[in-house]
């Protein structure tokens, strides 16, 4: 169906878990059947009170996270969904995720996700082995994690990505690569792998102390095997941290990279919406309290916070940070089309510097009949370095 609506991509936050693990530092907590069930009607309303701001725009992705969406109560995550398809046009082809955790899903919650809508998984592994497992807090067994991926594949779910995480306590080079070949050999293989190394993040309990974790060497050694081994497995790096089959990358993500407009519902949510970013509380019962009435004018009323009107220096930073990690890179000519100004104006001489490092490289794209910039293998190892000198500095 044609449509004159612009692109947007939905988040809706499910902050609920079992309990925390040990590196977590999302907004999510354990809470009671009914809380969890009156904060998905809360979800509901909110959605609702958007609906004119909605109207300009057709959903193309829509991504449910947290926390552990998949604790939730299933039948009152898919009625959330369907308010969606009332408010709002989405898609045919619309790429619709939900993140699950192994052991909290089963067959006939699998089948009311597929029959919402829902036609992709993220299942949180991290790791095979369970000794790594019970150092990060993880809820599950590897043993687990096979049940709940054999009833996703039984439900029908072609599209699974699969998270994994490196460098964690007492994680070598040979369990790690163990784990690698144990997520390649499953029946039939994740279409999608993310993987990522362990941040310590401030307030987590790793942070209080944590011994065993793999030196810096190791980390890097890590990083670099899994691009090798998933290469030879027919998945092709697309992000930083993100793997796919062909056909099979995650839309939603890109749109992040890429600063596509998306739109977040729930506590703690973000958006980008007409260069602007904001937030929504992180207080659940301000939260559900706002959203206890099926009202259709709270927009104005909202939970939103921390507005920030993006300054054209903003942006700029932020087409070059986002865009540099995928592997594709950024369009020159698509930055000079939007900011009226060159990356060469805007960066003088830094970009012959990058490339005489080593660090970046330039492309052209032969379809889009474009010049194109992306970071080499090694820029991609030290990428924080490398967009850091994209931050602008400010004259005040």
């Amino acid at each position: 169906m044609k449509t004159d609506k612009k692109p947007l991509s939905i988040y809706l936050h499910i902050p609920f878990c079992v309990r925390k693990c040990n590196y977590c530092d999302f907004l999510s907590f354990p809470k009671p059947d009914d809380v969890q069930k009156r904060y998905l009607k809360a979800l509901a309303n909110e959605i609702r009170s958007c609906r004119d701001e909605l109207s300009g725009y057709r959903i193309e992705t829509v991504f449910i996270g947290g926390g552990t969406p998949s604790v939730a109560d299933a039948p009152a995550l898919a009625e959330v969904l369907k308010t969606l398809y009332e408010t709002a046009e989405v898609a045919e082809d619309a790429e619709i995720t939900i993140e699950v955790n192994p052991g909290t899903v089963e067959e006939e919650k699998l089948r009311i996700y597929r029959e919402a809508g829902i036609n992709r998984l993220s299942i949180g592994l991290q790791s095979a082995d369970n000794e790594e497992l019970a150092c990060l807090g993880r809820i599950h067994t590897y043993e687990t994690f096979l049940d709940t991926y054999g009833q996703a594949v039984k439900t029908g779910f072609t599209n699974i990505n699969v998270d994994l995480m490196s460098a964690i306590p007492g994680q070598t080079m040979d369990s790690y690569v163990r784990t690698l070949e144990k997520v390649l050999a499953l029946e039939p293989a994740p279409a999608h792998l993310s993987a990522y190394s362990l941040i310590i993040e401030e307030g987590t309990p790793f942070y209080e102390g944590v011994e065993g974790l793999p030196d810096e060497d190791t980390e890097r050694e890590m990083y670099q095997i899994t691009d090798v081994i998933l290469k030879k497995n027919g998945y092709h790096r697309y992000e930083i941290s993100n793997y796919a089959k062909d056909g099979y990358e995650c839309r939603h993500n890109k749109v992040y990279w890429t600063r596509g407009e998306y739109l977040g519902f729930g506590i703690g949510a973000a958006s980008l919406l007409q260069e602007k970013r904001f937030h929504n509380t992180c207080d659940l019962d301000e939260y559900m309290e706002k959203y206890k009435e099926n009202r259709m004018d709270l927009t104005k009323d909202s939970c939103r916070e921390d507005l920030e009107v993006l300054t054209t220096e903003d942006a700029m930073e932020e087409f070059m940070f986002l865009g540099l990690r995928l592997t594709c890179g950024v369009s020159l000519d698509e930055f000079t089309r939007i900011f009226k100004r060159s990356v060469a104006e805007v960066y003088p001489g830094l970009l012959e510097k990058l490339e005489k490092d080593g660090l970046i490289y330039l492309f052209p794209d032969v379809e889009k009949g474009e010049m194109r910039m992306a970071l080499t293998d090694f820029g991609l190892d030290v990428s924080n370095r490398v967009m850091a000198e994209f931050l602008l500095k400010s004259d005040s």
